[in-house]
């Protein structure tokens, strides 16, 4: 009887999660905004939009320049080296469609080869590099109001992610290229950096900065992420691999 109530209570409660849960294209199973040949599901922000409104954003790809530009470069490139070229060649290819004479390289410290070896690629591909490290500045985490504790594993200099920014905003790149910013750091470089920016590797020091290996891990290794919430404990006595359902 206990077991019973026990799991009408769950049923339950998921269909509340389900009746407050907001769905999205992250929901989708459809996609038909792809082929178009099938009904968009009900919550299909597609299927919302008007005629009116669609077009209004194409013509922001048709009109503005820089907008048409880029949108046509990575779509031929996509297109014709479809699984052919790497990212390293992807972004050396898009620079070139684009126009681009100089490339700046906002590169985690920790990095720093990674970017040599990739500016002396870009170099030979006949552009200009100007790279800007995350520690420049040299500022302490604690001048701006970060706890000392927080000092002990990764050192006292704090990263400087809006300094890179605006350096190479004054060097005048082309083309900004990330190379393993920290999660957030990486949102502030964005923010204040002027000109356009693409990623080549996003940091995951756990994984050897592949973090969609977590992902494709989640029904095996990292199944963790799918249990709880991130940082709380998992009793894993009690659960398997079985258990977790698309």
């Amino acid at each position: 009887m206990e077991k019973k109530e026990t799991n009408a209570k769950t049923e339950n409660e998921n269909k509340n999660v389900n009746v407050n849960r907001c769905f999205s294209c992250a929901d989708c199973a459809v996609m038909n905004c792809t082929k178009r040949n099938s009904v968009y599901p009900k919550f299909c922000p597609t299927a919302e939009l008007t005629q009116e409104e669609i077009e209004e954003i194409s013509q922001l790809y048709i009109k503005n320049r820089q907008n048409h530009k880029v949108a046509v470069a990575a779509a031929e490139i996509e297109g014709e080296f479809y699984g052919k070229y790497t990212r390293v060649e992807e972004i050396v290819e898009f620079a070139k469609r684009i126009g681009a004479k100089k490339i700046g390289i906002a590169t985690c410290i920790g990095l720093l080869e990674e970017s040599k070896i990739f500016a002396q690629i870009l170099r030979l591909n006949g552009f200009e590099v100007y790279g800007v490290s995350c520690k420049a500045g040299s500022v302490n985490k604690t001048h701006i109001g970060v706890d000392e504790k927080y000092t002990c594993v990764t050192g006292p200099v704090m990263c400087n992610p809006i300094l890179q920014a605006k350096q190479l905003n004054k060097e005048k790149v082309d083309l900004n290229v990330i190379v393993g910013l920290c999660v957030g750091h990486d949102s502030l470089f964005i923010k204040y950096a002027k000109g356009l920016t693409t990623t080549l590797i996003t940091k995951d020091r756990v994984l050897g900065h592949n973090p969609v290996a977590a992902l494709y891990q989640s029904r095996a290794y990292y199944k963790k992420l799918l249990l709880a919430p991130v940082g709380e404990e998992i009793d894993y006595s009690k659960v398997s691999v079985g258990n977790i359902s698309k």
